[in-house]
């Protein structure tokens, strides 16, 4: 499997290229944000998964992902940050990363996430999946409604198609989270209830329609055939 890591400190590059080496795999390393924006460009090398510092110097880590999202690239993204904060985590999560890690942390759980995060690249093998006039492609990771297509970050589609591809049952939230997050972000963090409104005012509110239904107590349901 091969990676881009994207890391201005020197040190933890290098920690980073000979951990990730000694786990197998093919790394090639940058330290600033402009490198690493040329060299995961749609013409550029296919890499698996984008391993991307927030604090990048040029151009910052969301600041790449947000433009290379912007070009059709679905490379899968983790980012790196020193940031706490849980608006700082949804700005990064909202430009199209598909998950975050905190620094300091431990080495065996970037491997996990890298693994799940290419894991759920195959979700693009996926079948396309409709409710009502809503259809949710996995391999092109597009969603339309009717014939006009709704744009959504990667964490909104990665929600989306979870909930549609259980369409009349109802998903938890502790589901969304271990299945979407991998389970890393607390239960109490308002971080589904914001992009669930997020997915809401795209795919329902310009159409006059409700495709997810909360169920108090219990998670969301989408019910095919209720939309209205």
């Amino acid at each position: 499997m091969r990676i881009l890591v994207a890391e201005d400190d020197v040190r933890l590059a290098d920690l980073l290229d000979q951990s990730l080496s000694e786990a197998g795999w093919d790394v090639e390393v940058v330290h600033d944000g402009t490198a690493a924006y040329g060299r995961a460009l749609p013409d550029g090398i296919p890499y698996d998964v984008l391993l991307l510092d927030w604090m990048l110097p040029g151009t910052d880590g969301v600041a790449v992902c947000r433009r290379l999202r912007g070009l059709g690239v679905t490379t899968p993204v983790l980012m790196l940050t020193a940031r706490g904060d849980i608006r700082d985590r949804i700005d990064g999560l909202d430009a199209g990363a598909d998950d975050y890690l905190p620094k300091p942390f431990d080495l065996d759980e970037l491997l996990a996430r890298l693994r799940a995060l290419v894991r759920r690249s195959t979700y693009g093998e996926d079948a396309v999946v409709e409710v009502d006039d809503l259809v949710v492609d996995p391999g092109a990771r597009t969603v339309r409604r009717g014939d006009r297509p709704v744009e959504l970050s990667a964490r909104e589609f990665d929600i989306l198609h979870l909930l549609v591809s259980r369409a009349g049952r109802v998903v938890s939230r502790y589901t969304i989270l271990d299945e979407v997050w991998d389970g890393e972000t607390d239960l109490s963090s308002n971080v589904i209830d914001v992009h669930l409104a997020s997915i809401r005012a795209k795919i329902d509110r310009p159409f006059g329609t409700t495709t997810i239904t909360t169920v108090r107590g219990a998670g969301y349901r989408v019910d095919p055939g209720t939309a209205t």
